[in-house]
């Protein structure tokens, strides 16, 4: 597996996303023993960049990432994530809380779940408007120097509230999605963390799934799969989206890959400052997209893909795009 840096972070250029091990999506918890071996198995195929949070679940992903990586917590760049729909410090009403004091409680609890004495990467994950980034970035650059955190990150960060807090403390790397139907990073935003030497991490490289084409329908969705609500997944842009995915289908076939390889493929070959992290629960999925490291794509096959049509619809829901952005 290649490796690539984020802001110096050394990573392989493809993680592993577990949110899906334990929260939002069709089966998620249904089988813990099989997460684990996946993460095993990722591990053994080099993989380092492990990802969660601690919202997801709420608790249990971090739990579950605990206890897959003991034993092997040297061969693991671990990262996870405050702020993103847990409180720490009694602030009523707040989901979104990135104080100092929620900040440094988050961390303990984190630490203790993992299992671990430090975390790799620590990103804020949403930014809270009810405190001035700078004041966050503060109290995590504090945990920086008590060794509790090695680097810190963002997720769905502003220009302008990256340029602010990256004055505070470097900042390793922004979070963000990124794939062949969500490329608004292009325009603002992978520019300036080029001009700042900050990574950039992709989650949903595949489209929440989409893009690895065995999704036509909603029909094999859970009732409860957060996906139902999910504007591209509904209705007639769904259908719109498909010739997407017979486009993505096209190339896979003349490369001899898959289309979440070829997918994957796209975005590694974006540069060597993206280090996409693909979720999924199932060994074969993370032999699957691993596998998307060797895949090399032509000047005319990457060509094609850069043609694609835009996807039809935003890439959340109304409450879901009202916190990105900040």
């Amino acid at each position: 597996m290649k490796h690539v840096s984020l802001g110096g972070l050394d990573v392989s250029r493809i993680g592993l996303g577990a949110m899906s091990m334990s929260a939002y999506y069709t089966g998620a918890g249904s089988d813990d023993a099989e997460s684990v071996r996946t993460v095993h198995r990722a591990l053994d195929l080099g993989v380092t960049h492990i990802d969660t949070a601690e919202v997801y679940g709420p608790y249990t992903n971090e739990e579950l990432v605990g206890r897959a990586i003991r034993g092997r917590r040297d061969q693991v760049v671990l990262a996870t994530k405050f702020g993103g729909g847990i409180s720490h410090s009694g602030r009523a009403g707040v989901a979104l809380d990135s104080s100092p004091a929620s900040v440094r409680v988050a961390v303990e609890g984190s630490l203790r779940r993992l299992g671990t004495d430090h975390i790799d990467l620590y990103y804020q994950h949403r930014v809270d408007p009810g405190t001035p980034i700078e004041e966050t970035v503060g109290a995590l650059a504090e945990l920086v120097a008590q060794g509790k955190v090695r680097h810190i990150g963002l997720s769905e960060a502003s220009p302008a509230t990256i340029r602010r807090a990256h004055a505070v403390h470097p900042v390793a790397a922004l979070q963000t999605e990124y794939s062949l139907w969500t490329r608004d990073v292009e325009a603002e935003l992978l520019p300036l963390l080029r001009e700042l030497g900050i990574g950039l991490v992709p989650y949903s490289p595949l489209g929440h799934g989409f893009l690895t084409g065995r999704i036509r329908s909603l029909d094999g969705l859970a009732a409860d799969d957060w996906r139902r609500g999910n504007p591209r997944f509904t209705g007639e842009n769904l259908q719109r989206n498909l010739r997407i995915v017979d486009e993505v289908e096209a190339v896979a076939a003349e490369a001899d890959a898959t289309p979440a390889q070829i997918a994957l493929a796209w975005l590694l070959a974006q540069g060597d400052d993206i280090a996409p992290i693909p979720g999924t629960k199932r060994v074969s999925r993370v032999e699957e997209n691993s596998a998307a490291d060797a895949v090399e794509l032509t000047a005319a096959q990457i060509d094609r893909l850069n043609r694609l049509t835009p996807a039809a619809g935003d890439r959340h829901d109304e409450i879901g795009m009202a916190v990105i952005d900040r």
